[in-house]
């Protein structure tokens, strides 16, 4: 199981290039380096708590999970 802070981390730096993404792609669309920002800022702090709580609930789930001192080699791949 993964730590908070790795979680928070992790999602920190995938959407920091979310953030470049979106604000270069609402520049393009816009016209407007300014808009683009905006946009970009606006989708990195609405994305990065859900994406926070879809990790820290994704590790309670136990679905797909193989135990790894359980797996021979080349099996749970």
């Amino acid at each position: 199981m993964e730590t908070h802070k790795r979680s928070l981390v992790k999602s920190l730096s995938w959407r920091f290039f979310g953030l470049i993404f979106t604000a270069l792609a609402a520049w393009l669309v816009t016209g407007s380096a300014q808009a683009g920002l905006v946009i970009g800022s606006l989708d990195f702090i609405m994305k990065i708590g859900t994406f926070y709580a879809h990790e820290r609930f994704w590790q309670r789930v136990r679905w797909g999970l193989v135990d790894p001192t359980a797996v021979k080699d080349g099996d749970g791949i």
